[in-house]
């Protein structure tokens, strides 16, 4: 267990350096830092891959209170490069529980620091940006943490997906964890999708499989027609980390996809790069949407749903195609936040309905999806 009296630094690449306790493991680590608003659900978002190479700055002050379990899990392990928390708890007390938090990361190799104004960061990094930074508890200078982050590469420009996505082809069938009875859903399964895994989260498969589709997760690479070879009555686009423009080969592929007569449908990642086959581009954003709070609009219905957001970069709007309907923009900078395209069955969205963390009330789009199956 970490030396709760440890001092460690954060410092940023522009120079500004914060002080607190180490938290975790020993150690240094760098990645660009931003902030999630989440009240719940830390270990949801620790295990989502799309977090890859960042360092996860949480707005809701106490985190660590209910542990950790293997249940609640989004992948086989730790994503982020470290951890930010202004008051971690040292006692956990949830019946779920079989680890503590900070026990959890230092068995993992995961750098954090606690006891630091989070308030104060999160408001440097709103008005000038996510950048670089790195996170220090053993005794590295300050100088040398700084030259470390500005030295960093950043995730524009970087493919993170062949770091996280499955190496081979793996069927899913589970379902949702029921609490009541303290068990995943073992549902009846109808029809098939493959589901490219650009760094997909678990749940997004577990609520596929509640709507009876059976699903072949393919790695990021396949090609078109090794999909097609599958028979699919669907395909899915996943989530993922970092630069969508740098995800060259996933483009051309799903361009390939496009044009056969099968559903398709896409989340944050997958929104991205199906946006870009269809002819748009997408750019990073000043400090990105990350947590379980954020408005958006459906511009066909009027209706607004608050959503779970964990994105750094979005699609550009200035040259939307003929073919293609903006169906989705966010309250907060009306940035795009969906899409469909006209006359086919293939839609998409930068947020993401599976939740784990966050609230359900964009579930329908795979209720959607899955009507679309069986049309």
């Amino acid at each position: 267990m970490t030396d709760t009296m440890k001092q460690a630094i954060l410092a940023l690449a522009d120079g500004r350096i914060f002080k607190g306790r180490a938290l975790g493991a020993v150690g240094h680590t760098v990645g660009e830092v931003c902030f999630n608003t989440s009240m719940t659900g830390y270990q949801e978002i620790l295990t989502d891959p799309s977090y890859t190479d960042q360092i996860i700055t949480f707005t809701y002050p106490h985190i660590g209170n209910v542990g950790i379990n293997d249940v609640d899990m989004e992948s086989d392990s730790i994503s982020v490069r470290g951890l930010i928390v202004r008051a971690p708890a040292r006692i956990t007390s949830n019946y779920r529980a079989e680890q503590d938090m900070e026990g959890w990361l230092a068995e993992n190799g995961v750098v954090g620091i606690s006891d630091i104004d989070t308030r104060a960061l999160v408001r440097y990094l709103r008005d000038n940006g996510a950048q670089n930074g790195v996170i220090a508890s053993d005794d590295m200078p300050e100088s040398d943490a700084v030259a470390m982050a500005r030295g960093w590469d950043g995730l524009e420009g970087r493919d993170l997906v062949g770091q996280v996505s499955r190496p081979a082809l793996e069927a899913w069938d589970t379902g949702s964890y029921h609490l009541d009875s303290t068990s995943f859903q073992t549902p009846e399964l109808h029809r098939h999708v493959v589901a490219f895994d650009f760094g997909c989260k678990n749940n997004i498969f577990r609520k596929l499989a509640d709507r009876g589709l059976k699903v072949s997760i393919v790695p990021a690479h396949t090609p078109a027609a090794d999909v097609l070879a599958m028979n699919p009555d669907g395909i899915f686009l996943s989530n993922g980390p970092g630069d969508p423009a740098a995800v060259g080969y996933a483009v051309d592929t799903i361009r390939e996809l496009l044009a056969v007569d099968v559903p398709i449908f896409g989340i944050c990642m997958g929104h991205q790069l199906l946006s870009q086959a269809l002819g748009l581009s997408t750019f990073k954003l000043k400090f990105g949407h990350r947590g379980g709070n954020h408005p958006v609009r459906d511009e066909t219905t009027g209706k607004i749903e608050i959503t779970s957001q964990n994105h750094g970069f979005a699609v550009r709007d200035d040259h939307v195609p003929a073919h293609v309907e903006i169906t989705h923009r966010s309250l907060f900078d009306g940035t795009v936040e969906g899409l469909r395209v006209k006359g086919k069955p293939v839609f998409s969205v930068q947020y993401h309905p599976e939740a784990s963390p966050g609230p359900q009330d964009a579930d329908y789009l795979f209720d959607r999806f899955a009507e679309l199956l069986n049309d």
